[in-house]
Parts: C-alpha cells; structure tokens; sequence
C-alpha cells in the first residue's frame, strides 16, 4: 500500500491551489492538487490522503458532488470545504452532509492552517487507539455525543432550545479534541448579531494556532458564559453542559433547525 499524502486539494482557482500548497508545505506537509472533480475523484481512488480541501463551486461536478462520492466508496477520510460568503447556505449544508469544516473565501494563511490542523486531528483520531482494528472510523463515535434533545452544525457546535425560547450554543466534544489544549476563549461583544454558519468566537490553543467557532443558530447575544475567561480548561471537561458559550434570543428557530442534525441519532 502507498505511502499516505498528507492533503489533496480540489479547487478551479489556480490562486487557492497554490495558497493551500504553500501553508501545507510552510508546515511541512505533503499535498497534491487537482483543478476540477473528476480529477479529484480519480486521485482519491488511486491515492491515500489524511485530508481532502475541496471547493464547493467547481466546474460540471460541485463540491457536494464529491463528498457523496466519498461517502458512498466508504471513504471515510475528513473533507474540509472552500466556500466563497455568497454560498454560505450551501457551506452549512455540506457540514449536515459530512464535511468537518469549512473555510470561507478570502480565507488568512492563519485561517486555512487552523483548519487543515483540526482536520489532520480528526484523521489521527479516527486512526488511534480508540479505533484500532476497526479500519477507517466514524469521528462521531470516537467523541462524546451531544445530548439527545441537542442539534448541531455538522461536528462542529451545538445548539439547545430553552423552554423559554432562547438557545444556548456551545462546542461539540470532537471540536474540543481537534483544537486542544485550549489556551483562551474569545467572545463577540453583548447584543452582538450571530449568522448560523459564521464565526461567533474564537478558541485559541496553546500550540499558537486560533480556531473559530461556527454558530448553529443566528441571533442576538443576551448572555456570555464568562466563567470560560479565566477557566478556558472547562472546555475540555464538560463542553455540553457548564462550558456553554452564549445564551441567544434565535432569528428563526423554524427554519434553521432544519440545517442541523439532531443529536438522537448519536446515541
């Protein structure tokens, strides 16, 4: 069997492929880059990856295209999509369909090596001791789930319905484990505006690199759990309960609950 590559990289913009190949080399990593689908595809078949980076708008076969292709070979491997910010509909919902993350256009260097970081992580949990003799692993089943009565964006965050009609919003457990050990939590300001799918905070980790969190929801920030300021390891013990990271008044519960998944199904 050959040698894994670290990343492939599919995208129709020669000025994307080239600025993914220079972060992943900059960190030392192996890559190789395909200009449309069906070269993607065809390279997936013949190679090994730890991580595909794949745009969502590419010529005759999208992104989505893909991830279902993957999906029904069994192949497992993480895939982290490019979305340009007028297809953020279309960026959350490949998270509900099995992309780990995606990174939205014009994307920083930093930007892109946070993600490329959280998703070699998923790989080398999917590839550990948990999953030892199993081949190929479902992340969902080597982190702790969300509670059933949850929703989330993908692996990412998760959301809760209040019996008040607020939501509380937080970060997924398989999230935690990619972006660990956390250094420091980064908030948006009070009465701040969230936009399900867009950044609503920032977890730094102590090896320098700074994640963003994606909202699940949109809505208005009424609470912050500050204790997080000063006690950021809280994350890490109890991220579905007394590590929440706003208390939001939701724009559309209605509709956005549709782009999630329900967390019954991962119990």
């Amino acid at each position: 069997m050959s040698k894994p590559i670290d990343i492939l990289v599919i995208d129709d913009e020669e000025v994307v492929r080239d600025a993914v190949c220079r972060v992943c080399r900059a960190g030392g990593l192996t890559i190789e880059a395909a200009a449309d689908a069906r070269t993607g595809l065809e390279k997936v078949q013949k190679n090994i990856y730890r991580l595909v980076v794949c745009d969502i708008m590419l010529p005759e076969l999208d992104g989505f295209h893909i991830l279902d292709s993957m999906k029904r070979a069994g192949v497992l491997t993480p895939l982290i999509m490019i979305t340009g910010y007028s297809t953020m509909q279309n960026a959350v919902n490949a998270l509900k369909n099995g992309a780990i993350d995606f990174v939205p256009k014009p994307f920083t260097a930093d930007e892109l090596e946070s993600a490329i970081h959280r998703g070699l992580q998923y790989h080398a949990l999917a590839h550990g001791p948990a999953s030892r003799g199993k081949g190929e692993t479902d992340l969902s089943s080597l982190a702790v789930p969300c509670p059933a009565e949850y929703h989330r964006l993908g692996n990412l965050s998760w959301a809760r319905i209040e019996q008040n009609g607020s939501g509380l919003i937080g970060v997924t457990d398989l999230f935690v484990r990619t972006a660990s050990p956390v250094s420091e939590v980064r908030y948006c300001e009070m009465d701040c505006e969230l936009v399900q799918g867009a950044a609503c905070a920032k977890i730094a980790s102590e090896n320098g690199l700074v994640h963003d969190v994606l909202s699940p929801f949109s809505g208005r920030i009424v609470e912050r759990n500050d204790t997080l300021l000063s006690s950021p390891e809280m994350l890490e013990k109890d991220p579905y309960f007394a590590a929440w990271l706003y208390r939001i008044i939701p724009t559309d519960v209605g509709h956005e609950l549709k782009q999630l998944t329900t967390c019954i199904g991962d119990h």
